[in-house]
């Protein structure tokens, strides 16, 4: 069919309200990264735009040339690949289980899993329970107490509902019990809900720096985030990552902040083109009951 005037309008006025959008969510972000680059004089007179001024790298490179940052970077990705494998799991198990009307007492389950949505023990007595457990200072410190996330549960739970029960009773007419089922079955047409709770879960490990703020004592047991989270936070960090001259500390105080962020994000802006297309379907399938 033709377009008429106004669909052609319309049309237009999306393309630059798009556009528009595109920018003012781009923006915050290039002109990080282009601090990141620039100079101290010109940050601090806020002359920075998107493009870099005064190009200067001694950030990056006392950062990078610290062994302590490249230890920690390590840790972040040990910690991110356990604590997403773990959380998968616990997710997929308790999800399946919960999709089942069959299941006694499920109504009761949901509920329960609901209520820790809204309501914890709080602060104190979770460091005094990880403290009790002999966690203190381990990897199971960072990747256990938050490994089930009951919003990506109820995701998962509602994905596993629209499946077809005609699936099951075929599967399990042939021989297969539960859990062949599952992992026979369900698991290899779940591909884009179980990509969806991977990018959830390794961005949310990522990016977390609290439980080993609370747990971790020892240095070489940070994750990247803490070692740049303490970066920012004074000038000590500085002196660490080498910084031998006043010169340097000055531009470190500028953009340590800029050059942070980039470190910390790049791994994930990285991964997250090659998953989108599953991020998409997968909130769309998990979020709708066919």
């Amino acid at each position: 069919m033709k377009e008429t005037k106004a669909q052609k309008g319309f049309k237009v006025f999306n393309y630059f309200l798009m556009i528009g959008i595109i920018f003012l969510t781009l923006f915050p972000f290039l002109n990080v990264v282009a601090k990141s680059f620039s100079g101290e004089g010109y940050i601090n007179s806020g002359q920075v735009g998107l493009i870099p001024k005064g190009f200067n790298l001694e950030t990056y490179r006392l950062i990078l040339a610290d062994d302590t940052f490249w230890t920690n970077y390590k840790n972040t990705i040990v910690y991110t690949v356990v604590g997403t494998t773990i959380s998968l799991i616990l997710t997929t198990m308790l999800g399946y289980a919960l999709s089942k009307f069959r299941l006694k007492g499920r109504k009761f389950f949901i509920g329960f899993a609901v209520f820790t949505m809204f309501f914890n023990g709080g602060l104190v007595p979770n460091y005094i329970l990880i403290n009790s457990l002999g966690m203190t200072n381990t990897i199971w410190a960072v990747v256990l107490p938050g490994a089930l996330s009951i919003y990506n549960m109820l995701i998962m739970k509602s994905f596993f509902e629209s499946m077809p029960n005609e699936l099951e009773e075929a599967a399990s007419i042939d021989g297969l019990n539960t859990y062949g089922i599952l992992t026979k079955i369900i698991l290899p047409l779940s591909k884009p809900i179980l990509a969806t709770m991977i990018l959830f879960y390794a961005v949310g490990s990522w990016n977390s720096w609290f439980g080993a703020f609370l747990y971790l004592d020892k240095k070489e047991l940070f994750p990247v985030t803490l070692y740049l989270r303490n970066m920012i936070s004074g000038a000590s960090g500085a002196t660490e990552a080498g910084a031998s001259s006043a010169d340097n500390m000055t531009q470190i105080s500028a953009n340590i902040k800029s050059v942070t962020m980039v470190l910390t994000v790049l791994p994930i802006i990285t991964v997250y083109p090659f998953v989108q297309k599953y991020f998409v379907s997968g909130i769309m399938l998990g979020s709708v009951k066919q």
